[in-house]
């Protein structure tokens, strides 16, 4: 799957302790959701991650700790 906003490939990122997340623009959550959701995938979602002008524009996705990165990642790149 391709971020709408930067035209480049989705990237799971597994920095920090929390676990992995994946931050997407607004408009490509549902789509993103539907895919997790169809495999099972465990998420959280926080869609006011990132505001500019106090409107949210890009959504944290949670995955928690113990989830697969990899997993996820091969979902959406094939999405």
């Amino acid at each position: 799957m391709i971020d709408q906003e930067t035209q480049e490939r989705l990237q799971v990122n597994t920095d920090g302790d929390a676990g992995p997340y994946l931050m997407v623009p607004l408009e490509q959550v549902p789509a993103i959701r539907a895919v997790l959701q169809q495999h099972g995938i465990a998420h959280s979602l926080d869609q006011d991650a990132v505001q500019f002008d106090d409107k949210p524009i890009i959504a944290l996705i949670n995955f928690g700790r113990g989830t697969d990165p990899v997993r996820i990642q091969q979902l959406l790149d094939a999405a």
